[in-house]
């Protein structure tokens, strides 16, 4: 039998930082890790955001198999804006019941593709026990009813799932997981929950997700949160000693470490709906008939959806945008073709495109991203629904390298794959489960 294993996804956390803060034992965990694992750079998915990666880790698909497509998208069956959480405000702009419903519920529910297949699926159904800690994309086979009533429906996730204290498949006396966010109570429960979780032995495959440290970096900078990595690090740090130390853990799990994506400092905001200003723009809470494009933004990605009542096409739209000197690139479909604008160059895209260009086009490729996306030039983040952005911190989204790198460890396992699109093939081939056909074991 092979050994247990453990997916750690420290979110927003750089290859530079990673690197550094293993070479000076700055944080003791991730540097035991290090020196006992393979370590590479890996390629994040495009947008670089959040329910995009997290879906493609647990998938192993981009967004062209998963279909979620940013942290804010429109949905043309239900002509409406879907706002995972951009920011408060944003969250207010479409409706904040309804943005809460959709980032907890419905992008499992609805949103993933039923052609994905979740880590957990696939494990489960082999007979395995899976487990996940705070994961927004966690979809599996059991059903877990809310520890609030009334808060939210019945989900299905993991045998083992614990999400930010509203769903919780055993009782382990971990604490309230949102009451201090800024000093990392999040990574905090995850670390009492893991805790729990090692002691009892209580899975085969576990997904553990270490959110805070993202959240520090949007405010501090990416070279700013130390404090909060050193957080994080504890959280590692608690599996290993509810082991009995790192020599036991190693014999009884494999781990792999990476983040989902990474972040770069923003010096200016941007906001994308300024530059079509000369056409009817629908409205993020409700519907005109007559609007002709829906502009959905937030962080260093964004997206435009011609409306039936457009009289244009894509090609003009992005040939606007690109334009701007804030964007970096500006793609779209025409017929059957997949087109990136960049540095006044016309690039044709295909999936196989090396660097960017497949990124590109999977995202694209994705039914649910608008007819034009944007990946916004270096130091520029654009604004979301709210207004907000997060201008002398650090952002995330783009297909450039800083935004797009991850940090990849793997210890014991196997090679660390080249994407984070390779991590659950990676999982799945360790257990002797066949990966879905689409997986690119990178």
């Amino acid at each position: 039998m092979p050994k247990k294993l453990i997916l750690i996804v420290i979110d927003g956390l750089t290859p530079d930082v990673f690197e550094a803060a293993a070479e000076s034992r700055s944080a003791p965990a991730l540097a035991m890790l290090a020196e006992a694992g393979t370590y590479a750079r890996a390629t994040s998915s495009f947008p670089s955001l959040t329910p995009v990666c997290l879906a493609s880790l647990a998938t192993g698909g981009g967004p062209d198999v998963h279909h979620i497509p940013h942290l804010v998208w429109y949905h043309r069956g239900e002509r409406r804006v879907v706002e995972y959480g951009s920011s408060f405000g944003a969250m207010r702009a479409v409706g904040t019941r309804r943005a809460i419903k959709d980032a907890i519920v419905q992008m499992n529910a609805e949103h993933l593709a039923r052609e994905a297949v979740t880590v957990y699926e696939a494990l489960e159904d082999d007979g395995l026990t899976t487990a996940a800690v705070n994961v927004p994309c966690y979809r599996g086979r059991t059903r877990h009813v809310a520890t609030v009533p009334g808060v939210a429906r019945p989900v299905y996730g993991p045998r083992r799932f614990f999400y930010y204290s509203l769903f919780e498949s055993d009782v382990t006396g971990a604490p309230l997981a949102v009451r201090g966010r800024a000093i990392g109570s999040i990574d905090a429960y995850a670390a009492a929950v893991g805790r729990w979780l090692v002691t009892r032995d209580g899975f085969d495959f576990l997904f553990y997700y270490l959110p805070d440290y993202d959240f520090a970096s949007h405010v501090l900078g990416p070279s700013g949160a130390h404090e909060a990595l050193a957080r994080s690090d504890r959280a590692v740090a608690a599996l290993v000693e509810a082991a009995g130390g790192l020599e036991a853990f190693l014999e009884r799990y494999d781990v792999v470490l990476c983040s989902d994506h990474g972040q770069t400092p923003i010096e200016r905001p941007f906001r994308l709906e300024s530059a079509l200003s000369d056409f009817r723009l629908s409205r993020p809470n409700g519907r005109r008939d007559d609007s002709e494009l829906a502009v959905t933004a937030s962080n260093r990605a964004g997206m435009v959806y011609l409306l039936p009542a457009a009289q244009v096409e894509p090609r003009a739209i992005a040939e606007l945008l690109s334009n701007e000197d804030d964007l970096d690139v500006v793609i779209f479909r025409e017929g059957e073709h997949a087109i990136a604008l960049r540095d006044g160059e016309e690039l044709g895209l295909s999936p196989d495109g090396g660097s960017w260009h497949g990124r590109a086009w999977q995202a694209l490729a994705n039914p649910n991203a608008g007819d034009v996306l944007v990946s916004a030039a270096r130091g520029v983040e654009l604004t979301d629904l709210g207004g907000r952005h997060h201008v002398g911190g650090g952002s995330h989204g783009s297909l450039l390298d800083g935004d797009s790198l991850v940090p990849m460890l793997v210890v014991g396992a196997a090679e660390p794959p080249a994407s984070i699109t390779g991590v659950a093939p990676l999982v799945l081939k360790h257990f002797g489960v066949k990966a879905p056909s689409y997986a690119r074991a990178a």
